[in-house]
């Protein structure tokens, strides 16, 4: 029997008349009960994610999808029998199935095997392929940050609100968070009720009901605002127009379905949020006296947002919000959203706030790079020219307050960051296809992210190392690390994001992120659950190596920066070496009050050295420094760390950095020659070696054994 390839019309067409069934919609909110919650007890774990997202799960575009074409048609809400019910279900899993293999084109469409080897030819960034991308790419956002973030966007905008809505976004966010709780309330209870009913009565949908007098007794906010509320995102516009996958969806702008008088259906709240989040942005853009004012308020709240973000990670002294780079002139040559100075590191943020239009999303080659333009490129080309102006110290930088940044300018790290204020389908997959850019020595590869991202990135990443270090990686990585942030995210916190040299690409399967949507439930929802994912951000904690790397962060001193993101590379095994170093060096000058140090080599040619005594800081300085220069020159190396600290508690005094071209050298030589070979250990990413003392005591003149070239009895006796 020969395959008949069907065009997605075609399944879109048939898709659309199973939808027409009498009582579908109780098979809608089968799918969304099985599909769109998740079932724990007592405590969640990533594996009760796991279980919701399995192959066999329909995504919430999916489900959209199913509910734009059933409002096609008048509902019925008769009960189907318990065969029809399978046979809907069956058959629409079966459909969107095979919906979704007809939307890849054949690869012979899409690849020109003339222009294979052209550095030019990108079949990637065909439009038919991107479309794939945008409406089966995984979510970007979390339930509760759409509500969040909501009252925050719209806050400036409260005015007009009140005045034409008749109630403020306070009162439309309690709302919309009740209607959650009653949800969730009545599935919560689903489960127990099906044994006092007939199998032919069995059905979900009443969970997914709701009225007025509900929300309102839940929320406290009287009947008639609450009724308001709902009335805003009623679905009241035709269905006439949904004719194919990518036309627009009006259910999921007005999601709220009115059954009668008195009841009414919502079956994805998420969706609901999401409309929350977007749909008031419609409603300005009607009102032609108020629209530049809601445009200027959109634009403001992306940038606040990052602000506040970054202003967490990295405090409040360090991040800066609208710097206006001038020149000598004083005419303003750029301007900075968002600048955050970190020792000799900076993240320039440029934000935007456009939206994917209906023809981008449809595969329109040329919409998809026209939005992407407006959305990403002139973000980054702006990032990038104002990263320039940045490293010339000619132009001055004018904080919001008209008050210049006076900055030390030799920054050896700059990361531009673009950042969206909405939901952008598979930003980073375009962002590969798309996106023009450069890189120097000092300014890396962009970051772009919506703001969704970079709040989970500032909850999870909460300190200046431990986010920055992420921020290097991440971006270095780039083009060899095929998934999405969010995952990637989970997958650094869990197990240290690192790449080698000889893999060319990884791909992260998205089950990789229920650890990461784990710990966030727990910290925004109080879902019980662990808050922090096990792994690099707890499994040294109370250590040495913990507590080194936090007063590394608290020290703004560049060398001692630098080193912090050496240390945040290590492997797990290092990790432990280096524990044990700075325990035995530390105890040691306790117990004999005598100075005690120990070496270690770091991936590629750096090293470090780590001095542990009370001597007066300027021989002390000379110590350090003589003995890193030699350890330096012994290893051939082009760089090497050197950190003094106390034995009362292992506090930094002062740290060095070494950098300069390995050169010959008669004198260094000759001194360098009776220091230890540092150990190789196999397979691990540093090698370590606790140096050790010659048995033989040094006398008074002598020269010291550790290494300095001063006499015993002028440096460590």
């Amino acid at each position: 029997m020969e395959y008949v390839v069907r065009t997605e019309q075609e399944i879109f067409d048939e898709l659309s008349e199973v939808c027409r069934s009498p009582g579908y919609i109780h098979t809608i909110a089968w799918f969304c009960f099985r599909d769109n919650t998740i079932r724990y007890s007592e405590e969640l774990k990533p594996e009760d994610i796991v279980k919701r997202v399995s192959s066999g799960s329909l995504i919430r575009t999916e489900i959209a999808t199913l509910i734009g074409l059933c409002l096609k048609n008048e509902l019925i809400e008769t009960i189907p029998s318990p065969a029809n019910m399978q046979g809907y279900i069956d058959k629409t899993v079966r459909l969107l199935s095979e919906l979704h293999k007809s939307i890849m084109p054949p690869l012979g469409e899409i690849i020109d095997l003339q222009k294979i080897g052209n550095p030019d030819y990108n079949p990637m960034s065909d439009g038919r392929l991107l479309r794939e991308a945008i409406f089966y790419g995984s979510e970007s956002a979390y339930n509760f940050q759409y509500r969040e973030f909501s009252l925050l966007k719209y806050k400036n905008d409260n005015e007009w609100l009140t005045l034409n809505k008749r109630y403020s976004v306070e009162d439309a966010y309690q709302v919309i968070y009740s209607i959650f709780k009653i949800q969730n309330h009545k599935i919560n209870q689903f489960l127990g009720t099906l044994s006092k009913i007939h199998p032919d009565q069995w059905t979900v949908l009443p969970c997914f009901k709701f009225t007025t007098k509900e929300v309102s007794d839940e929320s406290l906010i009287s009947f008639e605002k609450t009724q308001l509320v709902i009335d805003s995102f009623l679905h009241h516009l035709g269905m006439g127009d949904f004719n194919s996958l990518d036309d627009f969806n009006p259910s999921k702008a007005y999601p709220i379905i009115k059954l009668n008088n008195d009841e009414f259906l919502l079956f994805q709240h998420y969706t609901l949020l999401e409309a929350f989040y977007e749909t008031p942005f419609f409603w300005f853009n009607d009102d032609n006296d108020y629209r530049d004012k809601a445009m200027s308020h959109r634009g403001l709240f992306t940038e606040e947002f990052s602000t506040s973000r970054l202003s967490a990670v990295f405090g409040k002294e360090r991040v800066h919000q609208g710097v206006n780079i001038v020149d000598n002139q004083g005419t303003i040559v750029g301007e900075i959203d968002v600048l955050v100075i970190f020792a000799n590191r900076a993240i320039v943020l440029q934000a935007k706030s456009k939206k994917l239009t209906i023809a981008a999303r449809k595969g329109n080659d040329l919409s998809l790079q026209n939005d992407f333009k407006k959305a990403v490129q002139a973000a980054y080309d702006q990032a990038d020219q104002c990263a320039k102006f940045l490293l010339d110290s000619t132009y001055k930088l004018i904080d919001n307050d008209d008050n210049e940044l006076s900055l030390r300018r030799n920054f050896i790290e700059i990361y531009p960051f673009c950042v969206v204020s909405d939901h952008y389908p598979a930003l980073t997959f375009q962002a590969k296809q798309f996106l023009q850019f450069q890189t120097t020595e000092t300014i890396k590869a962009p970051f772009i992210m919506d703001i969704f991202y970079l709040d989970a990135m500032a909850e999870m990443l909460a300190s200046p190392l431990h986010f920055l270090s992420y921020v290097k990686r991440r971006t270095h990585y780039n083009d060899r690390l095929l998934t999405q942030e969010l995952t990637a995210l989970s997958f650094h916190l869990k197990s240290n994001l690192w790449l080698s040299d000889e893999m060319s690409m990884m791909h992260l399967s998205d089950d990789i992120c229920a650890d990461l949507d784990v710990a966030m439930l727990a910290r925004r929802e109080g879902t019980p659950g662990k808050k922090t994912p096990d792994g690099i951000l707890t499994n040294y904690l109370g250590t040495h190596f913990d507590r080194f790397i936090r007063k590394i962060e608290a020290s703004d001193n560049h060398a001692a920066v630098s080193l912090g993101f050496q240390l945040l590379q290590l492997s797990g095994e290092s990790i432990k070496l280096l524990n044990d170093g700075l325990s035995s060096i530390i105890n040691q000058s306790r117990e004999d009050g005598r100075h005690h140090d120990f070496t270690l080599g770091l991936e590629g040619k750096t090293g470090l050295t780590i001095h542990c005594n009370d001597i007066h800081e300027s021989d002390a300085v000379d110590m350090l420094g003589r003995y890193c220069e030699l350890r330096k020159y012994k290893e051939r190396a082009t760089e090497w760390y050197g950190v003094c600290i106390t034995p009362t508690d292992g506090g930094i005094r002062f740290a060095i950095i070494l950098e300069n071209a390995w050169s010959e050298s008669e004198e260094l030589e000759s001194a360098s020659k009776h220091l230890a070979d540092i150990q190789k250990i196999p397979g691990n990413r540093i090698n370590f070696k606790t140096r050790k003392r010659d048995k033989a005591k040094a006398g008074r003149n002598d020269k010291c054994p550790c290494g300095s070239g001063k006499k015993y009895k002028k440096c460590c006796l």
